[in-house]
Order: C-alpha cells, then sequence, then structure tokens
C-alpha cells in the first residue's frame, strides 16, 4: 500500500521547484492533490496532466494564498471537490532580497504576507476538516535562513522564522484533537531557479555542505511525504532541518 493511499492533500505553491516535487512525490504515494496556482493557467493546466498520468488525481485552484477571503474559500472549494482536507503544505513562497538599509516597506510586506501570513490563512480555514475528522497533518516549509539568518534576507529570514514558532504554537494548540504540525527547514536546493546563477559560486556553496551536494527538491518531497503520512503519526511540533549537515 502506497503512504498516502486516499488522503487529500492541498500544497501552495506547487507549479514548480520543491512545491511541483511534493505534488508529484504526493500523488506518487496515492494521494488526491489539489495545488493552488497565481498567474499560468497553462503551467497548472500542464501539471494537472502530468500529475493525472497513470491514474492520479489532482487539480489546480487559482488562489492568493496571501489574502485571508481568498484562503478561505480555497479550502471550501477543495473540500467540496474532494470531500475533505487530510494535509496541508503551506510551501508558498518568494524572496525580495535586499540589505535592510535599503528595503523597502513593500518589500517587508510582499514576503512577509506571502510566506507567513499565508500559512496563517491556510491553517486557519483548514482546521474545520480537520477539527471535523479529528486528524490532520499541517506542514509548513521554512528555511535554514530560519534558523540560522542571512545578510541581505532579514525580510526572508523573519518569514521563515516565524512559520517555525507558527509551527510549534500549532502543534501545542491541536495536537489534542489528533492534528499534527511540523516544519521543514530546506538548506541549499537546487532548481531551476540556481542554475541561473554564477556556477562558480554554487560550487563554492557545494563545497562547505558536509555532503558535498546541494539537496534536490525530491529530498524534501521525501520528508514532506514522510510527514504527511501515518509513518510520523508521534512527530508533531518539530524543526527539521534538509540541508546535509551545513546546519548541525
Amino acid at each position: 500500500m502506497r503512504l498516502l493511499e486516499d488522503k487529500v492533500v492541498l500544497i501552495t505553491g506547487a507549479s514548480r521547484g520543491i512545491g511541483k516535487a511534493i505534488a508529484e512525490e504526493c500523488v506518487k504515494q496515492g494521494a488526491k492533490v489539489a495545488f493552488t496556482y497565481l498567474s499560468s493557467d497553462e503551467k497548472a493546466l500542464a501539471l494537472v496532466k502530468e500529475l493525472s498520468v497513470n491514474g492520479g488525481i489532482a487539480k489546480g485552484f487559482k488562489s492568493d494564498a496571501s489574502k485571508f477571503d481568498d484562503a478561505q474559500k480555497l479550502v471550501d472549494d477543495v473540500v467540496a471537490e474532494f470531500g475533505t482536507i487530510d494535509v496541508l503544505v503551506n510551501n508558498a513562497g518568494i524572496t525580495r532580497d535586499t540589505l535592510l538599509m535599503r528595503m523597502s516597506e513593500e518589500q517587508w510586506d510582499e514576503v512577509i504576507n506571502t510566506n507567513l501570513k499565508s500559512a496563517f490563512n491556510l491553517t486557519k480555514a483548514v482546521q474545520r476538516p480537520m477539527l471535523k475528522a479529528r486528524s490532520g497533518s499541517i506542514i509548513n516549509m521554512s528555511s535554514v535562513v530560519g534558523v540560522s539568518g542571512n545578510a541581505g534576507q532579514t525580510n526572508y529570514a523573519a518569514s521563515k522564522a516565524g512559520l517555525i514558532g507558527f509551527s510549534k504554537s500549532v502543534a501545542q494548540e491541536l495536537g489534542s484533537r489528533n492534528i499534527r504540525c511540523n516544519a521543514i527547514a530546506p538548506g541549499f536546493i537546487e532548481t531551476e531557479m540556481t542554475d541561473a546563477l554564477d556556477q562558480k559560486v554554487v560550487a563554492e556553496w557545494r563545497n562547505a555542505i558536509p555532503l558535498k551536494r546541494g539537496g534536490t527538491p525530491q529530498d524534501v518531497a521525501n520528508l514532506t511525504v514522510f510527514l504527511a503520512s501515518d509513518m510520523s503519526t508521534y512527530i508533531t511540533g518539530q524543526t527539521i532541518n534538509v540541508c546535509g549537515g551545513m546546519l548541525m
């Protein structure tokens, strides 16, 4: 039996990179996947088609998770489509990197709203079906930057550190109802975004990691599936680094 057989998984920001890998692995493990996207209907339809190969079940929902009312409607729509939501993966995230002295209020607000407020919006909305079922797993995508900080990323680090505190608090509030909440903190994960970077710099980053390589979206997806599955029913309130030993 597959690890997520017949579970309904809602993933925000699944159109590429880590989010897409999570969606693919969830479908592979038997889940019915609902995912959000912001702009391209064409890309969303292509992802649905890709996920539906070999009988997979997936549907894209155009929604801005950083908007409270949109998040409420999204959850209502997913429940109407699939009957419930067993797993929520708050993966939507952006960067607006610059030194604090140059950072605008808009750059701060954009990152906090997309990375942190969206998790509040979706978690609040998804409580209803999970409380009704007295079961659920909420997984928040943080970052090693949220653990260690990083120059030029005060907005991003604050949002990702906020997700860690948020996850621990939600775990304490909802644990008695058998609803778990954990955070994943990826390190240097190689995606299409990193392909555009100076390869000499990328090589230096790899060399600084004990495992001497960058991570892959699949590395993060594997942990996400574990935390979503019944194999992790006694794990909650934790932050798990996927960083090749970058942080110890």
